[in-house]
């Protein structure tokens, strides 16, 4: 038999900014959804809702504690992003060289100083 997918995949999860917040919680120590549902100006129902979407996602998991259900944070799904994030990551370094180079050759053709160099590129090491 086969594994059933899961219900949301992880970009599917993240797309929210209330369940990124929730991760961000949950990062820190297992909580009940009491706890949970305090920080957030939403209903416990909406906040149980979101961590749903989480645990179908496999980014949260669940286990009753006597009457309370506890939520702690899976990163291991989070793993599928940042290699997709990291495959970019070629282009977007690309692109900024891209302009930096252009701005630094505007800069040597009009004899003017934008200002835009020292944010762009790093500031190199004195020897003083």
């Amino acid at each position: 038999m086969s594994a059933t997918p899961a219900k949301h995949d992880v970009f599917q999860a993240i797309a929210d900014p209330t369940r990124r917040r929730l991760l961000k919680l949950l990062s820190q120590h297992e909580m009940p959804v009491t706890a949970i549902s305090e920080q957030f100006p939403i209903s416990r129902t909406a906040v149980s809702k979101h961590l749903k979407v989480l645990a179908e996602a496999g980014l949260v998991t669940e286990r009753k504690v006597g009457r309370e259900t506890r939520y702690k944070l899976e990163a291991g799904p989070l793993f599928e992003l940042k290699d997709w994030l990291q495959y970019f990551e070629l282009y977007w370094e690309n692109k900024l060289t891209a302009l930096r180079r252009f701005v630094e050759s505007d800069e040597l053709e009009n004899g003017q100083s934008t200002g835009l160099m020292n944010v762009i590129k790093p500031k190199e090491k004195s020897d003083t």
